[in-house]
């Protein structure tokens, strides 16, 4: 048979009942369109999981209390919430390690903040100047914690713009200069931070900062303090600043083996590439997931091409009768089959990509169609198409044609 009389008896065949060729398109197109649309989701999310962790700090190490525990074994109840570090830690780093750009020591707890009759309940974060340069922080009205304000014990704060916000109402302009209460304790704001976006308890927009002399004398009450954070001057030297942090505590806490550590330590390439594990991970499932609707819709398919042989069993025997082989008889169902699947894949291809627009245009979450989920879905389709083609295929070439001529 000549291609040009195949795809014509594909288009005709397929075209004969048009309701029901819609049904089984429709059993791929959305599983189509549902892989597309949930590996954007995944991709998306990662990629937003990246550039959140970027926006953090550049070359980023965090020092934080609590036992470090070896690879396979489960972190310590205590890590984050154990009193083992201090001030002096924090300025050690800063004069003796090597390759640091700033160190910001950092006293945190969450509070129930009031101002104006209005409040809120947020994270409070003690820290120094250099805390913007380690962060990413920058500040949008006013200015940020000083030196002077920590020798001073100084009673001011910086709020983020979700606070302020939830405070003062998205309408109010200018809160420099206003009163609010921190464990029922007054505080004068002085500067407001600029938005960066995100959610959660991580995020800095959800945030106030206070001198971290004042956190230790009026909220913690002590002289410890919950995080280190430490920029290196480069990426590539964030791990040799991460060991020489390791060594000079172990040396200043007077510990000789390492495994008994009371501090743990955590660059941001560790931070990165477990989130980027994860992501991956979870696109995977949601792909994965997705992709059994895709096993629906090819059974969708080999259903309809037996019941295609089955009511042109006639055409069949007349076919050979007349001096059609089995292979011709075989590629005629199969290239059906494929075709069906092909523009499946194609509409479902059009509505994956369009869902994850709407997606990302409505500000649900940031979507990305990438090169390789096209090529997924499209092999996908021819590969359902061959598959599930196959039987019915080798069935309908099969038939006897004096049994397929007696058929009613």
């Amino acid at each position: 048979m000549k291609v040009i009389d195949i795809l014509e008896e594909t288009a005709s065949a397929l075209l004969a009942n048009k309701v029901r060729s819609g049904l089984t398109i429709l059993g791929i197109v959305i599983g189509i369109a549902s892989v597309i649309s949930m590996m954007a989701i995944g991709q998306g999310a990662q990629g937003s999981i990246q550039s959140s962790i970027q926006s953090i700090g550049s070359n980023l190490v965090i020092v934080s209390p609590g036992a470090q525990r070896g690879v396979g074994v489960n972190v310590s109840a205590g890590r984050g919430s154990a009193k083992s570090l201090k001030l002096s830690d924090a300025e050690a780093i800063a004069s003796e390690v090597a390759n640091v750009k700033a160190v910001a020591p950092e006293v945190s707890s969450r509070y129930q903040i009031i101002a104006k009759g209005a409040n809120t309940n947020t994270q409070v974060v003690g820290t120094v100047s250099a805390y913007p340069d380690v962060r990413n922080l920058q500040i949008n009205e006013g200015a940020f914690i000083t030196d002077q304000s920590v020798q001073n014990n100084s009673k001011i704060a910086v709020i983020g713009p979700t606070v302020k916000d939830d405070l003062f109402g998205v309408d109010e302009t200018n809160v420099i200069g206003q009163i609010i209460k921190i464990n029922k304790i007054e505080f004068k704001i002085i500067g407001v931070t600029t938005a960066k976006g995100g959610g959660g308890f991580g995020s800095q927009d959800d945030m106030i900062f206070i001198p971290i002399s004042t956190a230790q004398k009026f909220l913690s009450g002590d002289q410890y303090v919950s995080t280190i954070s430490v920029a290196a001057d480069s990426a590539d030297s964030t791990s040799v600043v991460q060991q020489g942090i390791s060594d000079l505590l172990l040396e200043l806490h007077h510990i000789s083996d390492p495994t008994m550590a009371d501090f743990s330590t955590l660059n941001q390439a560790d931070i990165a590439a477990t989130a980027s594990s994860i992501a991956s991970i979870f696109t995977i499932l949601l792909g994965s997931i997705a992709g059994i609707s895709l096993l629906v819709g090819g059974i969708g398919i080999m259903n309809m091409m037996l019941m295609t042989v089955t009511e042109r069993t006639r055409e069949i025997g007349l076919r050979k009768a007349i001096g059609a082989k089995r292979n011709d008889i075989s590629l005629q169902f199969l290239v059906e089959a494929i075709a069906l699947t092909f523009f499946s894949g194609l509409l479902g291809l059009i509505l994956g990509w369009g869902i994850a627009w709407l997606i990302t245009y409505f500000g649900i979450i940031q979507t990305s169609v990438n090169l390789n989920s096209v090529l997924l879905a499209f092999g996908v389709s021819a590969f359902i198409g061959i598959v599930f083609g196959y039987y019915p295929a080798r069935r309908a070439a099969g038939l006897n044609p004096i049994e397929a001529l007696r058929y009613e």
